[in-house]
């Protein structure tokens, strides 16, 4: 016997997952799994939680895609693991169900676009970067001062804080941290 599962998920603590899981049990979820947790993790108990209850021939409903994953390959990966698990997923905004032809298709041509903006994004970078060096630019970052350099050094040489020298010489922390990596500050 197949079901549908539902899974909601908010932000922060300040929303609210009721609205969701209300439009969730109207398609017919017998159960909604949650999270309230940001999206920039994929660490959710609440997924995680569902995705160990489904069964082949069930399906999982959330309102959005997003709800699902924060990017396109986060979400392109969760389909395929229900695929590969015998799991439909059905989005109530976008009336997208994999369960047909057509919602699978859909999913197989988001994939297709994703690939295509990634590699347009690395053309345009290498372009950028040709065109920048035939007009005699260097891209990447500037040089780094060696007299703002040597001069932070030798404040953590004499016991300063490499985080409180570099505020102080105006360099970025992470670059002295570098710079003195390979120096012996003995």
């Amino acid at each position: 016997m197949s079901h549908i599962l539902g899974y909601a998920r908010v932000s922060t603590d300040d929303q609210d997952l009721d609205g969701q899981k209300r439009r969730l049990e109207a398609a017919g979820a017998f159960r909604v799994f949650e999270d309230v947790i940001s999206g920039k993790t994929f660490d959710r108990p609440g997924l995680t939680d569902l995705l160990d209850h489904v069964r082949p021939g069930d399906t999982l409903a959330v309102v959005r895609l997003d709800r699902l994953g924060r990017s396109l390959r986060e979400l392109l990966d969760v389909v395929e693991t229900l695929k590969n698990r015998g799991v439909a997923l059905l989005s109530l905004e976008e009336k997208i169900d994999t369960s047909s032809a057509a919602g699978e298709l859909v999913f197989h041509v988001f994939g297709a676009i994703a690939q295509f903006e990634r590699r347009l994004i690395a053309e345009r970078t290498r372009d950028g970067v040709a065109n920048a060096r035939s007009k005699g630019s260097r891209p990447g970052r500037p040089p780094l001062d060696q007299e703002k350099r040597e001069a932070a050094i030798l404040l953590v040489k004499s016991g300063m804080s490499p985080t409180k020298a570099a505020r102080q010489i105006g360099l970025g922390r992470s670059t002295l941290y570098r710079e003195i990596q390979g120096q012996s500050l003995a």
